[in-house]
């Protein structure tokens, strides 16, 4: 299966697209860092994950995504905390996770 085919894979690379623009100018390296590159690595991980011939690595990065995708809603809620997120955008990325975790849950069952 290609990556490029699933909607989850799509929507984790829009959501990166988001996080790095609204992060562009930042000047809290560590924190723009660090959140960019949970969200890059979302997408990422189903990419390297479906090119695998196993099953069991199929799902481990699978696991790997569910686990970016978690670290990214809560940089989401401190960013919205610290004023480097407005929280009208905060929230919907946060649903936006929250929708992406339940498509990787979908997608493991594929190969478990």
């Amino acid at each position: 299966m290609r990556c490029e085919r699933l909607d989850v894979w799509k929507r984790s690379c829009r959501l990166s697209v988001e996080v790095y623009r609204i992060f562009a100018k930042c000047k809290d390296f560590g924190f723009k860092d660090q959140i960019t590159r949970s969200s890059l690595s979302i997408a990422s991980n189903i990419a390297e994950g479906l090119e695998k011939e196993s099953d069991k690595e199929k799902v481990r990065f699978i696991e790997i995504a569910r686990g970016s995708n978690a670290e990214l809603i809560t940089q989401t809620y401190i960013g919205i905390e610290i004023g480097y997120i407005e929280k009208e955008i905060g929230l919907g990325w946060i649903k936006e996770l929250n929708d992406i975790s339940r498509m990787l849950v979908g997608l493991k069952k594929n190969y478990v």
